[in-house]
């Protein structure tokens, strides 16, 4: 079955220097681009993360060192890849939670504003994880009879990922095949930030999700703690959490 796309969707998979979103890094990026007539678009990219990928992390994907020791780095990427996922929506495998948070991340330290605010995103292992409780290779088997070949070579799982979702909307046809419906399917709890410090309460406003204001509506806490957006700015959080605060209290700022 072939996607229902009213814009292109963009896999990606990123292979990192470790799994902290707010301090590590892109060693190796694949954006696979689904257009709405079915044309397929695809690039890979190795990246000099600036960083030593420790031996641990090298052990899983195998990219060493001096493999992008004379790679560009991400800063000299970024608006190759910005162009080709702008007009995107964005699919992946925990893409969620670590993938689209670690590539905004990226991008806003290269200068480029990003957000999420024109695109959905759909997070493939959701989907599975909901309907059979797997990991991406035995995904892989189980929806498409193919063994996963090259495992965490992040062209190689991108490309898995992409057929594991078409495979998917195959088996389940109470799964509707369109990104927007795909997206509020994979979500796993509706937040401000990729992080999920700031969270969206019943009403739908912005609260915080952790410390001492937990549960407490954010442009309170700007108004009554004005230190404490200081503090969240000038403090080890992810740029894409900094990001939406600002835009939080530039938009009570306007609304004054």
């Amino acid at each position: 079955m072939e996607l229902k796309l009213n814009k292109p969707i963009c896999f990606f998979d990123l292979e990192t220097t470790g799994i902290e979103v707010s301090k590590d890094r892109i060693v190796e990026i694949s954006i696979l681009k689904i257009f709405p007539n079915g044309n397929k678009e695809s690039k890979t990219w190795l990246v000099n993360p600036e960083m030593v990928i420790p031996e641990q992390v090298i052990a899983v994907h195998g990219i060493t060192n001096e493999k992008v020791a004379n790679e560009p780095t991400f800063k000299e990427l970024a608006s190759q890849v910005y162009n080709m996922i702008k007009d995107s929506d964005l699919g992946g495998f925990n893409s969620d939670r670590f993938d689209i948070p670690l590539l905004a991340e990226e991008l806003l330290r290269a200068g480029v504003d990003f957000d999420m605010k024109s695109r959905v995103s759909v997070d493939v292992q959701t989907v599975f994880h909901k309907m059979e409780e797997r990991t991406l290779s035995a995904a892989l088997k189980f929806y498409c009879g193919k063994s996963l070949e090259n495992a965490h070579s992040a062209e190689a799982d991108t490309m898995a990922t992409y057929e594991i979702l078409k495979a998917q909307l195959e088996r389940y046809p109470e799964l509707e095949n369109d990104m927007k419906s795909l997206s509020e399917f994979t979500t796993r709890k509706r937040t401000a930030d990729f992080a999920g410090f700031i969270a969206f309460d019943k009403d739908g406003e912005e609260v915080f999700s952790f410390g001492k204001h937990k549960g407490v509506k954010v442009d309170k806490i700007l108004e009554e703690e004005p230190g404490y957006f200081g503090w969240i700015q000038n403090a080890d959080f992810p740029l894409y959490t900094k990001k939406v605060l600002t835009a939080i209290k530039l938009r009570k700022l306007n609304t004054k």
